[in-house]
């Protein structure tokens, strides 16, 4: 390979780095033809961007980033493929559904402004919750509130129906 066509692909990656806030260093070793047009599949249907790349064009781009990803370095050994995604926790949630089989692997991860090392992180990886999951669990709990003073009103029609059905909740 040209160095042209090096410093192209570290650059290429280097700009995936500051467009995707997150993303995984998966092991696809093992998977043939079928099977890695199956993932690249899933990955297109979860909008994960999905990159095999040599580990060393891939620590170029990780020293030529503001961010310090030394972490990740033990990880770049083997046939390494890289999912680039803006949710957290969607490539975990795709690899889970292939954990059963060992491959692909997890070797690591970068999300939400962690490291995640070793395939044994993929259960805490599943578990962060996306953007829209907190905003969805805080509306619940702001609507919570009010939905106990209108079933109050409901159940009485008046104020002292409200107290009394306050009072027997916090029995």
């Amino acid at each position: 390979m040209k160095k042209e066509l090096k410093d192209t692909i570290v650059v290429e990656l280097g700009q995936k780095l500051q467009e995707y806030p997150h993303f995984y260093l998966v092991d696809i070793a093992g998977l043939n033809a079928e099977q890695t047009s199956d993932l690249r599949r899933k990955c297109f249907k979860s909008e994960i961007k999905m990159v095999v790349v040599k580990n060393t064009l891939l620590r170029k781009a990780f020293e030529a980033s503001e961010i310090d990803f030394s972490e990740l370095y033990g990880s770049l050994k083997g046939n390494t493929a890289v999912m680039f995604t803006q949710t957290a926790n969607v490539p975990a949630k795709l690899l889970k559904e292939y954990k059963k089989e060992g491959i692909p692997a997890l070797k690591a991860a970068y999300a939400e402004e962690g490291f995640f090392v070793g395939a044994d992180k993929l259960d805490e990886l599943v578990a962060i919750k996306s953007k829209n999951e907190l905003i969805a669990d805080v509306v619940a709990l702001l609507q919570s509130p009010l939905k106990n003073v209108v079933s109050g009103l409901n159940a009485g029609g008046k104020i002292h129906g409200l107290l009394d059905a306050i009072a027997e909740r916090n029995k």
